[in-house]
Order: C-alpha cells, then sequence, then structure tokens
C-alpha cells in the first residue's frame, strides 16, 4: 500500500546525497578538479554562462588546471571571471590557453576546507530529516484517508527511520572520505 511512498522518499534521499557530492567537488582539496571551477560564471556574448559552456577545463597536472576557451576571444572574460572569484589563484594565458596553478594549502585552510564540508553535510542531513518528516506526514494522512491498519503504518515508518539511518551514515561516509582528501591532499 505504502511501496510507493516510500520508493519516493528513498529517491530523495539518494538525491540528496547525489547534491553533497556535487557540493564536495566545489571544495578544494590537494588536488585540481575542473568541478572547482567549471561552475564560474562568464560573460559570454552579452549574458553571463559557466565556464563550463564555453570551454575544455582539463587537469595536465596534480596540481594545475588548462582552460581552452572554444573562442580564442573569451580568453580575458574568463580570466577576469576567475579573478574575481577570489579562488586564490592567478591565471596565466598563452592567449589560447589558461594556465591555473593550484598554491599550496596551509594546514589552517585545510581546516577551514573540512569544516565548510562539515557544514555541507550537516545540511544534507537536516534535509534528508525533512524527507522523511513529510513522508511520515504523507503516509499518516493516506493511511486515514485508506484505513489501513495502525501496524501497516508503523512498518512504513519504520522502514522510513531505517533508510533515512542508511542515507545519513553514507552521508557521514563521504564526509569522511573528503576530509582525508582535504587534510592529506
Amino acid at each position: 500500500m505504502f511501496d510507493a511512498d516510500i520508493a519516493d522518499a528513498k529517491g530523495k534521499f539518494d538525491k540528496a546525497l547525489v547534491a553533497l557530492a556535487n557540493q564536495f567537488g566545489h571544495i578544494r582539496t590537494g588536488r585540481a578538479s575542473p568541478a572547482m571551477i567549471e561552475h564560474l560564471q562568464v560573460e559570454a556574448y552579452g549574458s553571463m554562462m559557466p565556464l563550463n559552456q564555453c570551454a575544455a577545463i582539463t587537469v595536465p597536472e596534480p596540481t594545475q588546471l588548462a582552460i581552452k576557451p572554444w573562442d580564442k576571444g573569451m580568453v580575458k572574460a574568463i580570466e577576469k571571471s576567475i579573478v574575481a572569484s577570489n579562488l586564490g589563484m592567478a591565471p596565466n594565458s598563452d592567449g589560447q590557453t589558461i594556465r591555473l596553478q593550484l598554491p599550496a594549502l596551509s594546514q589552517e585552510r585545510r581546516k577551514q576546507l573540512v569544516g565548510q564540508a562539515k557544514d555541507e553535510a550537516e545540511k544534507t542531513k537536516v534535509a534528508m530529516r525533512n524527507i522523511r518528516r513529510d513522508a511520515i506526514k504523507h503516509l499518516e494522512v493516506k493511511g486515514k484517508e485508506q484505513k489501513a491498519s495502525e501496524d501497516l503504518i508503523k512498518k512504513s515508518k519504520e522502514k522510513i527511520d531505517a533508510m533515512l539511518k542508511d542515507h545519513e551514515q553514507q552521508a557521514e561516509k563521504k564526509l569522511a572520505e573528503k576530509s582525508k582528501d582535504i587534510l592529506e591532499g
């Protein structure tokens, strides 16, 4: 009776974990990653667009990013966007390709980045708890409307609680992995 509702809640929990992984991609470790800059907004042809829509971003070395605009006229606009983003990286251009060298992270900065990752994980867990609350509220209303037994409603709630616990553990595992990458990277 409630299988579709439980599956819907699981899908929402899974999406929350995907969003967390995406947020972690934007947090810097000691290694270069295109995810660090692909979201930067660049003025192109009179409008703003993400960097990954106007250039190819590659990682030629572990601490370097290379940005090759599809239109060579975009080089200056991309450099301007990188400088304005306050990422702490100075663009180095040869007129066709822009190179970004990642500076080494200080121990203090690494701790700040771990804190940022913890904040993102906590936001995700709060979002998942809200998903659980809404799903349980929906089950209760649907159960009353369809005159479902209390045991069936209780078992469905327990399944949702178990899924939440599992997904929270997965979020903690992702946080531990990201923290390790930041501190050791």
